[in-house]
């Protein structure tokens, strides 16, 4: 059928089983958007506040479904604004496509008003991107697109469009949805090697990331675990891949991690490292870091082989199908001595536990886990309130902790829900904080004009936390520009001037009270919660350094 580009893009869309773009018009995209309206009732476009939001939402919805997010921008300013979001899902492998326009190709390089070199700008950050000269290759680029966004180490690509291919008209063909590139397993002989080692290790330790999840590789490694006696941790990026209470998981490791999995994983002789990178975070000093260990390390992307730590043996491949290889070869075993190790690492994990009455850390998320359902998807910005939530916090099912990670991009967290209560229809919580807040609280008017399910937790201790930790711990309690006491904005009016229910609390009992109203009603809700601002991440090792030298508590 003869379709002019704008069409050729939405029916591509449409046949690759996009339902859901998100997005913001603008010049160079008005065909675009005229042909979504035409073929609305077979996709959904969200008109979010901005277009970092939109991106931000493209990226909770892949989070959350495990399907390639959709995001579409107009050139300069339009397309710029995407960079946060797209950096966003590249640093934590989320496959998500944004399309840009740009100004008629008879203009490119004569900097006509917002030109962009967008490809050149989003280079180092996106999987590949793509230049579409001509309207021939339109439809093909958009499935190729697809097909490397979710293809080996998932990730973000970008397809710019011109205005005028936009107009030209070209025959259009439907094609079927493309399906990622076939898993490949690691080569025979790094698996036997890895088989040997892993069977004569007495504390062997399986620490897995988001490459897990991608892989869908769980039911493998924890068959691994339990035929090895391994304890089991993971990276910030691999929470909520399997449930929060399996018994050997001693939760997430690293700088702002569990004692518990730190202090294990420091004393292991063996590291089975599963789809997770050793950033600086997981490792602090790299001279000091499981000295004693071999690792085993899989992952699909070569790159994320001994680029940080000497991997003892360095498999690339599918973690699911290397693990469906490598089983095979191991030997049933059981170590008494390593468990009774890390039960007492537990043991003195539990003598640090905050046993503090009132609006504390623990107790507010003791009171998130009472009320919500452990399936029930959460979001958060980034600083004191999502390490807490990633220490603390129960999950039961995969795909349900919504969070940048290797950016660590503040203002996250409204799009990251967004696209989480898009992608699910479940009710969903964003536990965030004044700083981050502040930074995408203009979203709140996505959520309300959708009407959607998202109750915000907005932790209010009138500072900038993390930051203001870490001047408190190495700036000699110097507090540059992290006091936000100076504000005077009162967010509960705020929130009630979008649209949305909203409350502010003081104690446990009015906050479970609120969050109990919140989840059981169906309007959106913010419940401002008004907590210290000397409340501190901990445990914490410093920058750099080693688990020995681990902060437990303040004064250490």
């Amino acid at each position: 059928m003869l379709l002019c580009g704008a069409d050729i893009i939405v029916r591509t869309l449409i046949e690759q089983g996009c339902n859901t773009i998100f997005g913001y018009p603008g010049g160079q995209v008005l065909d675009i958007y005229h042909s979504l309206h035409k073929y609305q009732d077979e996709i959904k476009h969200v008109l979010t506040a901005d277009e970092q939001g939109a991106a931000h939402a493209a990226d909770g919805f892949a989070r959350s479904s495990g399907r390639t997010g959709v995001v579409l921008a107009t050139s300069g300013p339009g397309a710029t604004n995407l960079v946060t979001g797209i950096a966003t899902a590249y640093l934590d492998s989320i496959p998500m496509v944004a399309i840009t326009g740009n100004v008629p190709t008879s203009m490119i390089g004569t900097d006509s008003f917002q030109e962009l070199d967008i490809t050149g700008v989003t280079l180092p950050i996106t999987k590949h991107n793509y230049f579409v000269g001509s309207i021939e290759s339109l439809a093909d680029t958009i499935r190729e697109a697809f097909r490397l966004a979710a293809s080996g180490r998932p990730g973000p690509v970008l397809v710019d469009i011109p205005k005028d291919i936009q107009r030209q008209f070209c025959e259009y063909t439907p094609a079927p949805a493309v399906t990622a590139d076939e898993p490949f397993a690691a080569k025979d002989i790094r698996i036997q090697e890895a088989a040997k080692c892993i069977n004569q290790a007495k504390r062997p330790f399986i620490f897995f990331g988001g490459g897990l999840v991608s892989s869908g590789a769980q039911a493998e490694m924890l068959e691994l675990a339990d035929r090895i006696d391994a304890a089991l941790g993971c990276s910030f990026m691999g929470i909520s891949a399997i449930p929060t209470d399996y018994p050997r998981f001693l939760g997430m490791q690293g700088m702002h991690g569990r004692y518990a999995c730190s202090v294990a994983m420091g004393k292991a002789d063996c590291v089975i490292a599963l789809g997770t990178r050793f950033s600086d975070r997981a490792t602090g000093g790299l001279d000091t870091f499981i000295p004693d260990a071999k690792i085993v390390h899989i992952d699909i992307e070569g790159a994320e082989l001994s680029k940080t730590t000497r991997d003892t043996h360095a498999l690339r491949g599918d973690i699911k199908k290397t693990l469906e290889a490598l089983l095979p070869l191991i030997s049933k075993a059981e170590h008494p001595q390593w468990k009774k190790q890390v039960a007492d690492i537990r043991t003195q994990e539990d003598s640090y536990r905050d046993t503090r009455e009132g609006l504390t850390p623990l107790n507010i998320r003791e009171t998130i886990n009472r009320c919500r359902e452990a399936n029930m998807p959460v979001a958060t910005d980034v600083g004191q309130h999502q390490m807490w939530s990633a220490q603390m916090l129960n999950f039961s099912r995969e795909r349900t902790f919504i969070s940048s990670g290797g950016l660590g991009a503040m203002g996250y967290g409204m799009g990251g829900a967004i696209g989480s209560a898009m992608a699910t229809g479940k009710k969903t919580l964003l536990i965030t904080g004044d700083g981050s807040f502040g930074m995408d609280l203009n979203e709140l008017a996505t959520v309300v004009t959708h009407q959607l399910p998202i109750t915000v937790i907005l932790l209010n201790n009138r500072v900038l936390g993390m930051v203001r930790q870490l001047q408190d711990f190495f700036f000699d309690k110097t507090y540059s520009n992290t006091s936000l006491e100076n504000r005077h904005t009162d967010f509960v009016m705020l929130a009630k001037a979008f649209g949305a229910d909203a409350e502010r609390v003081c104690d446990v009992d009015s906050f479970e009270k609120a969050l109990k109203k919140a989840i059981d009603g169906a309007k959106p809700y913010v419940i401002e919660v008004m907590v210290d601002k000397d409340e501190y991440v901990l445990p914490m090792i410093p920058g750099g350094k080693s688990v020995n030298e681990i902060i437990t508590k303040v004064g250490d």
